[in-house]
């Protein structure tokens, strides 16, 4: 018993570190959702359909899916009985990309109570262009933000929450700088990221997934010209293999194409986490320079 609580912490902690990577870092966050929890929901849906169950054996799950050995009754398989065996991961991943938007809320508000001016591009960057006319998208959804959590308060920061929104960062900076109170802010973060906006990506991917839109995205791979044929006959057969390692326990090789397409997702891993780190140090190498020289003016 004390052991399954343990996974299922250790399960849960996973994704709340893997959420806080997606969003902290100041719009540099590695997109674990992409990388991770997209992946991990897409393959629980194939398998959903393929074994007409959810209840795959644990142990293996969740690390390895596998249908139930031996007798049982199928499911009957509907996107929301997908979702909820995926929720809990969802909710987790959620609510660690909500903490990881708490550092530019307690930087903004620390600045504004002990009477400092903030030192925040974006902040600065609206002060100049509030009065002007003549502006881009990416300036006009800066002031949409701005005025929707300014004004709408709890609810203008969970409209913000809600959706796949990379001005958040903002919107935290805002409510930071205005002393909106932190069970405010975090509350609107909190429900809007983990139930509102993960239950949208949850369908969507969901969704994408369900054993007709694949058969139908195979059919599309089929007919895409020149490229198509060639594609066509090796995805069929990834895809089969990935429905005999389902029944099989996970005990049927892959072969070298499944060995050169884990290889590629490696690779694909290692290049965005190391954006990430080179992001990170470049963002701080700024900030220092900014700092320095902000210092040599003064003397």
């Amino acid at each position: 018993q004390s052991g399954h609580y343990g996974r299922e912490s250790s399960w849960c902690l996973y994704w709340v570190g893997l959420g806080i990577l997606s969003s902290v870092g100041f719009g540099t966050g590695l997109h674990t959702f992409l990388l991770y929890l997209g992946p991990h929901i897409a393959s629980v849906t194939i398998a959903a359909w393929e074994c007409k169950s959810t209840d795959f054996p644990s142990p293996p799950y969740p690390n390895k899916i596998t249908c139930p050995s031996g007798e049982y009754s199928p499911m009957l398989i509907t996107i929301l009985t997908i979702m909820s065996k995926v929720r809990l991961e969802a909710f987790m991943w959620g609510a660690g990309t909500a903490l990881g938007e708490l550092p530019p809320y307690f930087m903004a508000r620390a600045a504004r109570l002990s009477g400092q001016k903030l030192d925040d591009d974006d902040l600065n960057e609206l002060d100049d262009i509030k009065d002007k006319s003549d502006l881009d998208i990416w300036s006009k959804s800066k002031l949409f933000v701005h005025d929707l959590v300014q004004k709408a308060g709890f609810f203008g920061i969970l409209a913000a929450a809600s959706i796949p929104n990379p001005l958040f960062d903002l919107a935290g900076v805002v409510c930071g700088h205005f002393l909106v109170p932190f069970t405010t802010f975090f509350g609107a973060a909190l429900i809007g990221k983990a139930i509102i906006k993960m239950h949208l990506q949850m369908f969507f991917v969901i969704f994408i997934f369900t054993k007709s839109h694949l058969e139908a995205l195979e059919n599309l791979i089929a007919k895409i010209p020149a490229v198509g044929p060639m594609v066509h006959a090796p995805f069929i057969e990834y895809m089969e293999k990935q429905k005999l390692k389902l029944h099989s326990g996970g005990k049927l090789g892959g072969g070298s194409q499944e060995s050169m397409l884990s290889k590629l997702y490696e690779i694909l891993i290692i290049v965005m986490v190391g954006y990430f780190v080179i992001s990170i140090i470049n963002s701080m190498a700024q900030q220092y320079h900014k700092d320095k020289h902000e210092n040599d003016k003064k003397k």
